[in-house]
């Protein structure tokens, strides 16, 4: 019996993320509430409180669905031997995911509401960092995590603007992602 219920509550648990992911993604973060998540789950609208502390919890359990998505996807693209090209690579990846799941981007960037909240999210999300700055420092050893800083800023940025399309009411032509990705590698690698 007692493995039946450790069933239930992980099946239960995981309908609660699963069921928030897709709300998040349908609704975005400011439209979506515990009631309504186990509404969609089809569980009891006691029951995120039952599986997670706080809904803090339940939103780090839900971002990192989309941390674990794009931490595949940077992996993947950095694995190109040109370090030029692997970050161009990465950032395009970055854009794609940003474009294709704003809201689940940007819950991604809102440490402030995950913070604390479990999931060890950071200790994910604090690699690409990491990643982006070695291989910044592999095509410019001169380099630290400033310039994988500066990197990761201009890409995030450029990344909720594009999804949430915001861009559109600033520029007086078409947003060209590629072209704004190489401006701010050539800045990081000191050739602007």
């Amino acid at each position: 019996m007692a493995i039946f219920l450790d069933t239930v509550y992980v099946g239960v648990r995981e309908q609660l993320v699963q069921a928030g992911v897709e709300l998040l993604e349908r609704d975005g973060l400011a439209a979506m509430s515990q009631r309504q998540i186990a509404d969609r789950a089809g569980v009891s609208h006691g029951a995120p409180r039952h599986h997670f502390q706080t809904y803090s919890n339940l939103l780090a359990a839900i971002a990192r669905e989309g941390v674990t998505d794009l931490d595949a996807l940077i992996a993947g693209a950095l694995t190109d031997p040109d370090p030029r090209q692997a970050l161009m690579d990465t950032c395009r990846e970055v854009i794609a995911f940003a474009i294709a799941r704003p809201a689940m981007f940007e819950l991604i960037a809102r440490h402030d509401l995950l913070d604390g909240a479990g999931g060890r999210l950071r200790s994910i999300t604090g690699q690409w960092l990491v990643l982006l700055t070695a291989r910044i420092q592999s095509a410019r050893p001169d380099t630290d995590h400033r310039h994988g800083l500066a990197l990761w800023a201009g890409v995030q940025g450029l990344g909720i603007m594009l999804g949430r399309r915001s861009a559109e009411a600033i520029a007086s032509q078409p947003i060209d992602p590629d072209a704004v990705l190489i401006i701010l590698i050539a800045g990081v690698l000191g050739e602007v």
